[in-house]
């Protein structure tokens, strides 16, 4: 349509149209979408021609940028083959050679791999296993689960069972199966590791027999401010579980693919494998759904019998496509290709002296970097300054998503230290004008 490829024109059309996510549609009434029209490297690009630096990954999902050549080269030779096709009673080759991939790259032992979509997805996948897999084995009582206050592992109904956002829970607290949470080791708020892991192995004195599984997110909790632990805290977490009897699931859906500094957070632990691993966001560098759930061989066995009933049962149609496994073959290509975990660490360090002076900032308060993760609480926020915020980085070229006061930075890992730089200066001067 003549004239249409106009911010204001992109606007209009999706407001009407679109129910975005995690988004009370009623706000963009005052603060208005973005319509982008197309991405390069670190950048979005509006369609008046407006960049943006995409300081958040895009929900962390796009590790190497926007429009990667061989990101894009590899779904272009994908489609020259195999697009899609169901994986019950069929395979092919990227989900054959991702899945023995992924196997190798993961804490030893988990050498099982079981595909979805998302996130949530994952976190569903990797619960139902646990439950299912004790009852396979005669213990149909280990139905509970406890995951870490301040947890976030994703929105569908089992995942927010082990979910304690109140803004995401609270509503649909009558539709979900009540489980418990123990401390988050977090010393801004006094808990130590040893402090949690004691109320942890407390609470499974109590109730490891009706208990299938721990849930965490290894080092860095997202959704609840980015609270980031001391890796000792998942050594004992598995010391713990496996002296109870009670299954570990390591929710990696964020922290996984290099975002803390190794490949898996839990490799930080120095501990066992954990009995399941969820992964998804960075896993196909942000171009395609994807989640995948490593199972260790334990569970495993569990499922393997003569009954249809003692198998695991669950799916989607859209299972281990052939088009999203090739976009995560490309993503292992580069990691090792570009000794990507090696050359993070130069980054990361990078990173943190081009932020020093945002540091130092006087509104600025537990300033923090977890590997490529960087966060920190704004001192005296107004109530709304989640929103504010994110509307003055939008009119300085930001894109920055905080969550209440506390402000993140996890771009893609082709952002540089001078752009890095600019992002702090942008980032202090609104800062300085806040109310």
């Amino acid at each position: 349509m003549a004239g249409s490829d106009t911010n204001a024109s992109w606007l209009a059309r999706s407001h009407a149209a679109v129910w975005h996510p995690c988004t009370q549609m009623k706000l963009h009434e005052t603060l208005p979408l973005v319509p982008i029209a197309s991405g390069e490297g670190a950048w979005l690009v509006d369609f008046d021609g407006r960049r943006y630096l995409d300081a958040v990954s895009s929900w962390w999902v796009n590790l190497f940028g926007h429009r990667h050549p061989r990101l894009d080269a590899a779904i272009r030779a994908q489609l020259d083959s195999l697009a899609h096709v169901m994986l019950a009673g069929f395979t092919h080759r990227p989900v054959v050679e991702l899945s023995e991939r992924l196997a190798a790259l993961a804490p030893a032992g988990l050498g099982h791999a079981f595909y979805a979509s998302d996130g949530a997805s994952a976190t569903e996948i990797a619960l139902k296993m646990s439950f299912h897999s004790w009852h396979n084995r005669g213990r149909a009582e280990k139905r509970s689960f406890v995951s870490l206050a301040g947890s976030y592992h994703g929105e569908t109904v089992g995942a927010l069972a082990v979910t304690d956002v109140a803004l995401f829970r609270d509503v649909y607290a009558p539709l979900l199966h009540a489980n418990a949470t123990v401390p988050t080791p977090d010393p801004r708020r006094g808990v130590s590791v040893e402090a949690a892991a004691a109320a942890l192995d407390a609470h499974l004195d109590r109730h490891a027999a009706t208990t299938a599984a721990l849930i965490v997110e290894p080092l860095v909790q997202g959704a609840s401010g980015m609270t980031m632990y001391d890796a000792r805290y998942l050594a004992l977490a598995r010391a713990i579980t496996a002296r109870h009897g009670v299954h570990l699931i390591a929710d990696e859906i964020m922290t996984g693919f290099g975002r803390t500094g190794t490949m898996f957070a839990w490799e930080q632990a120095g501990a066992p494998a954990p009995d399941f691993l969820c992964l998804s966001k960075g896993i196909t560098g942000g171009y395609l759904p994807l989640s995948c759930v490593l199972a260790s061989d334990d569970v495993y066995a569990a499922f393997y019998a003569d009954e249809v009933a003692q198998g695991f049962l669950h799916s989607h149609s859209y299972t281990g496509n052939a088009l999203a496994c090739a976009a995560a073959l490309a993503v292992l290509d580069l990691f090792r290709d570009e000794d990507v975990i090696v050359r993070n660490r130069g980054l990361a360090a990078a990173w943190r002296a081009s932020l020093a002076p945002l540091a130092a900032h006087p509104r600025v308060r537990d300033f923090r970097q977890c590997g490529m993760i960087v966060a920190w609480e704004v001192d005296g926020a107004r109530r709304d300054f989640a929103r504010w915020f994110f509307a003055e980085a939008l009119a300085a070229g930001l894109l920055l998503r905080p969550i209440g006061n506390t402000v993140y930075v996890m771009p893609p890992y082709v952002v540089t230290a001078t752009e890095m730089a600019m992002l702090g200066e942008r980032v202090a001067a609104i800062l300085d004008r806040a109310p």
